[in-house]
């Protein structure tokens, strides 16, 4: 299955407490991406010696849905939406909506 929003693309937020910042995708979970420094939250850690962790308070990236980033167009310098099409020589790319550019080279 093709999915719109793959591991490595640059993504724009577009709702919630991190709305227009820019990120890398982590990874992909079914409807939801982890984005890099996106959607940060405070997890609390027990420490374990046996496998030497420190404990403490650390900053956790939380998944946000996919209907949330938009991918990073460089060419329009904004978020943008994807579609797909099929080359002639046979390939399944993704295409920007707005000007109907390839996302994948």
């Amino acid at each position: 299955m093709a999915s719109k929003i793959r591991k490595g693309d640059d993504v724009i937020v577009l709702a919630g407490k991190d709305k227009g910042k820019r990120g890398t995708v982590l990874h992909v979970v079914e409807d939801r991406v982890v984005v890099e420094n996106i959607n940060l939250a405070k997890k609390h850690v027990k420490p374990n010696p046996n496998k030497g962790e420190q404990g403490g308070i650390i900053d956790k990236e939380m998944p946000l849905h996919v209907s949330n980033v938009a991918l990073y167009n460089p060419a329009a310098d904004k978020g943008d939406r994807v579609g797909f099409k099929v080359l002639d020589d046979g390939r399944k790319v993704r295409v920007f909506k707005s000007n109907g550019e390839v996302v994948d080279v």
